[in-house]
């Protein structure tokens, strides 16, 4: 959660604080339905923790390993949505899925969190993935928020010291992606198959940029703060294009660029967290130019617009190929992020284009038969087949933080 002062347009005419209180009595009600969802589908009481796969049908497959990532995002959002409303429920599943990720994913010897464990909570593949020790990062800060447990703000701190040390190029900086158990190198340094296999992503280093901002909330300490404005210029400098002001996904180790892929989702969440980094460590002059950059970001990411609100995933200028599909964590962060582009600009049409994507996931993407939102549609609109409701990568996270983001953000215009 963020702890900033937000710049609100100058004036909100009734007009449009009749519709942001609709948006967010709308967004409340959502938020609810999400983690009602999360604790009454998805607490593993056989085998502990959370079970690893449920398909759109609510059909569980009690076998499915378990992800830290998914692990770390449900402990943030319960205790982020714990943090805004204080509702015990959620405060009980957070101390559940804290539990759960220091008893089986840390590891007590080497250091760090596995990737994933199996539905026993053994070991399953151990590689040292930053991305995912981000995520630990980011959620135990908000769980300390919410639980007051020094050993899970002792716990953030000292994973923020092992990625220094272990990740952290002290020559070109950035983070190296990815390691084996024991730190070393790995050949196969991707988080899914369809990723590049590069030593620099743009996707680990915004999650890192992300899980330090908040354990800054939490530990205002002098070399983390550089380490976010590193991190900030390494957006700055690298990972956004001046001439398309599209985000670059891959590098190698020497900042030489790996990828044409434009990812929609990936610029227009970029746009609010680079902002929200610079505004919460206090900096003056990058609060500056994230705000002047996030408005271009933003501009651009609106030819990934569908005359229907939606936003697609990605596209491939060297083939010039759309891929025409609109999964749920793209829209969560359209709805953000155009959210937060009119709040900087007082542009209405970055108000109207969040509206109309929250509009279309009312349409398209929420479940109203099962719950939850669907992993997303393809072009024809229809569902996309054999994708999880819950699973290694599709978790609690992007939808409830966008509920309670634009839900803060329109309390604090009021």
């Amino acid at each position: 959660m963020t702890n900033n002062t937000f710049n609100q347009p100058q004036s909100i005419k009734k007009q449009q604080l009749d519709v942001l209180t609709t948006l967010q009595s709308e967004l409340s009600e959502e938020l609810s339905n999400i983690l009602s969802y999360w604790i009454s589908n998805t607490v593993d009481d056989v085998n502990g923790g959370f079970w690893g796969k449920i398909d759109n049908d609510n059909m569980i497959t009690a076998d499915a390993p378990k992800g830290s990532v998914l692990n770390a995002r449900i402990l943030w959002s319960v205790s982020a949505a714990y943090n805004q409303n204080p509702d015990e429920a959620y405060l009980q599943l957070a101390h559940r899925a804290y539990e759960y990720i220091k008893a089986y994913f840390v590891d007590d010897e080497l250091g760090g969190v596995y990737w994933s464990v199996d539905y026993r909570g053994q070991k399953l593949d151990t590689k040292k993935q930053v991305y995912a020790n981000a995520f630990v990062i980011y959620a135990l800060s908000e769980y300390y928020i919410a639980s007051g447990k020094e050993d899970a703000k002792t716990e953030a701190i000292d994973l923020f010291n092992l990625l220094i040390d272990k990740s952290y190029d002290v020559n070109k900086t950035g983070y190296f992606e990815a390691f084996t158990r024991e730190w070393q190198p790995i050949d196969d340094l991707r988080l899914s198959a369809k990723d590049a296999n590069e030593k620099k992503t743009m996707n680990t280093h915004l999650h890192v940029l992300e899980a330090y901002t908040n354990l800054y909330r939490i530990w205002p300490d002098k070399e983390l703060k550089k380490q976010i404005e590193t991190l900030l210029n390494n957006f700055f400098d690298h990972f956004i294009d001046p001439a398309t002001n599209h985000l670059v996904l891959f590098f190698d180790e020497d900042w030489n660029r790996r990828s044409d892929t434009v990812s929609f989702g990936h610029d227009i969440e970029a746009t609010w967290l680079l902002l929200e980094a610079a505004e919460v460590i206090g900096n003056h002059d990058l609060i500056l130019k994230a705000r002047e950059i996030c408005i271009s970001i933003a501009g651009a990411t609106t030819e990934g617009l569908d005359v229907d609100g939606g936003l697609w995933y990605e596209y491939e200028p060297n083939g010039n190929h759309l891929i025409k599909e609109k999964h749920w964590w793209v829209q969560a962060e359209a709805m953000v992020g155009f959210y937060n582009a009119w709040q900087v600009s007082s542009d209405k049409k970055y108000l109207e284009q969040a509206i109309a994507n929250w509009a279309f996931v009312k349409n398209k993407i929420l479940d109203k038969q099962n719950g939850e939102w669907f992993w997303g549609i393809k072009a024809d609109g229809s569902i996309m087949p054999g994708e999880d409701k819950a699973g290694l990568w599709k978790c609690p996270y992007h939808n409830s933080r966008a509920c309670l983001e634009i839900i803060k953000r329109i309390n604090i215009s009021k």
